[in-house]
C-alpha cells in the first residue's frame, strides 16, 4: 500500500500518497479520517454531509480539503447509482445537490470528488492528462455499471481508446470483512461468469466478496490495462484500519473520507 504521508504533509494532514504514473499535470489525493474538525464518532476529517455530523464541521473539513489541494472539490449526492456528471467551473455552486456517483471533467483545478466509508473509490485519468474522473463503486453501483458509465463518459468524443486510460483503486472494505448474501454473488455472476473467482464461502450460506477484485475484472474487461492501488491486501481494508479510515460496516455511525482528482 502507498504509505500514508506525502500528499498533504505541508498542510499538516496525513493522507495517502498515490503511486501511479499519472501525467505531470494530473493530481490526486485520498484523505484519511485524520486532521479535521469533526468530533467523535466522526473524528476528525469527515467530508460527508447527511451522516449526522455538525454541518459547520463538515463545511470546515471540506474547506480544508480545497485549501490543501489548491483546487475546488465538487461533492455529489451519492445514491449508489451509475450517473456520471461532467463538471466545469460552474459546478462548484451545485455541491451536494446533484444525484450522481461519478464525475469527470476537462476543466482545470476542478476536483472530481467521491466520498466513501467501505465502498471503493476509483480515480481515472487519460494518458495525455486532458481528462480526469472519479467514481464511487459500492457493490450496487459496481453491479449496475458505474465504472462502465464513467469510462464511456470520459472517452466520449475523445477519439481515445480505453487502453489510453489509467485507474487507481483506493481503500475499501476488504475480502476478509465483506460478507454478502447469495443474491450479491448471483448479481455479478449473471453479468460475468468470471466474477465467481471474487467470492469465497462465508458463514451460514453467505459469501466473502472481493470488491476491488470485482472492479479490476470489470475495468480489464473494458480494455483498461494500467490499474494501480488497492490489491486486496489488509492494509487497504477500511474495516481493519480504524485509525486511518471510516467504516460504516464496522462502526454503523461513521464519517466519510474522500478521493479526488484534478488537472492543471
Amino acid at each position: 500500500m502507498e504509505a500514508p504521508a506525502g500528499a498533504a504533509q505541508d498542510a499538516g494532514l496525513d493522507w495517502l500518497r498515490l503511486e501511479w504514473p499519472a501525467p505531470a499535470n494530473v493530481h490526486a489525493a485520498c484523505t484519511t479520517r485524520q486532521g479535521g474538525f469533526s468530533r467523535p464518532p466522526y473524528g476528525s476529517l469527515n467530508l460527508g454531509a447527511g451522516v449526522g455530523d455538525e454541518a459547520a464541521d463538515v463545511e470546515a473539513n471540506r474547506r480544508l480539503l480545497g485549501e490543501a489541494i489548491g483546487a475546488k472539490p465538487v461533492f455529489m449526492k451519492q445514491v449508489h447509482g451509475t450517473r456520471c456528471l461532467q463538471l466545469d467551473a460552474d459546478s462548484v455552486d451545485r455541491q451536494s445537490t446533484e444525484e450522481a456517483d461519478a464525475a469527470w471533467t476537462l476543466a482545470p483545478r476542478i476536483a472530481c470528488t467521491v466520498m466513501v466509508a467501505d465502498c471503493l473509490p476509483v480515480l481515472f485519468c487519460s494518458e495525455d492528462g486532458s481528462r480526469v474522473a472519479a467514481a464511487h463503486a459500492g457493490w450496487r453501483g459496481l453491479a449496475a455499471g458505474v465504472l462502465e458509465q464513467t469510462v464511456a463518459q470520459l472517452l466520449a468524443e475523445s477519439g481515445q481508446a480505453p487502453s489510453s486510460l489509467m485507474a487507481w483503486l483506493g481503500p475499501c472494505i476488504g475480502p476478509d470483512a465483506f460478507e454478502v448474501g447469495p443474491e450479491v454473488k448471483a448479481a455479478f455472476e449473471a453479468q460475468h461468469a468470471e466474477s465467481a473467482s471474487c467470492f469465497a464461502e462465508g458463514s451460514a450460506g453467505k459469501w466473502m466478496a472481493d470488491l476491488q477484485g470485482l472492479a479490476r475484472q470489470r475495468l480489464t474487461a473494458m480494455g483498461l490495462t494500467r490499474l494501480y492501488g488497492n490489491d486486496g491486501g489488509k492494509t487497504w481494508c477500511t474495516v481493519n484500519n480504524p485509525l486511518l479510515f471510516f467504516s460504516h460496516r464496522r462502526d454503523r455511525v461513521s464519517g466519510r473520507f474522500g478521493a479526488c482528482i484534478w488537472r492543471d
